[in-house]
């Protein structure tokens, strides 16, 4: 387990040039090659762990399957986000497509949230950098949709992750990327936009 220290920025898709010429002036290394990510996340009843997102609460987590459409070799990774008062970390198990059917028929129970449903795809394209020890992903052309097919929208903007180890500070993070910090989660922005259309 390693813990690590995110920090998102917003960056209109109008600023993204401006964006992308900052990190090639950085010296910013290509670290993979551009794919598309599919993600359907899981939430328990009562929707505790959005809730316990947007209210910042501690421990928390989010439940997701992952994979790579465009990939010709098909693989789900099984993705459990936590947030804890000491860092962030992610645990990631590779399964089958006979277990991920599983997984969206039965659902998964988790000791802190209980018995938690598929809710929610989150698809996008992500670009991948490095800088030093930094990795930067940039996503974009972000859509939603419910588990059983309904669009629930996109999103015109581009979210902006920057990872680093727990040795570094989120201060000497930020101080680095001069653009405007902005608290954001592709998930939390999903269940709203779904939360609307059933207002």
């Amino acid at each position: 387990m390693s813990f690590r220290i995110e920090e998102k920025l917003m960056i209109s898709i109008d600023n993204l040039i401006e964006f992308k010429d900052f990190l090639f002036k950085k010296k910013a290394k290509i670290l993979y090659p551009n794919r598309k990510i599919k993600s359907l996340y899981f939430e328990n009843h009562n929707n505790e762990m959005y809730s316990d997102s947007i209210e910042g609460l501690l421990p928390r987590k989010k439940i997701r399957v992952r994979e790579y459409p465009n990939e010709e070799n098909k693989v789900f990774y099984y993705e459990v986000k936590i947030s804890s008062e000491d860092g962030r970390f992610k645990k990631r198990k590779i399964i089958n497509k006979k277990d991920y059917e599983e997984l969206k028929d039965n659902g998964i129970f988790d000791q802190q949230y209980g018995l938690c449903k598929p809710l929610m795809y989150v698809i996008y394209d992500r670009e991948y950098y490095l800088i030093d020890d930094v990795r930067i992903s940039i996503d974009r052309n972000i859509n939603y949709t419910s588990y059983f097919g309904s669009n629930l929208g996109s999103d015109q903007q581009c979210a902006v992750e920057l990872k680093a180890s727990i040795n570094k500070s989120k201060d000497q993070l930020l101080n680095n990327f001069p653009f405007q910090r902005q608290r954001f989660s592709k998930y939390c922005n999903g269940v709203e936009k779904k939360n609307s259309l059933l207002d």
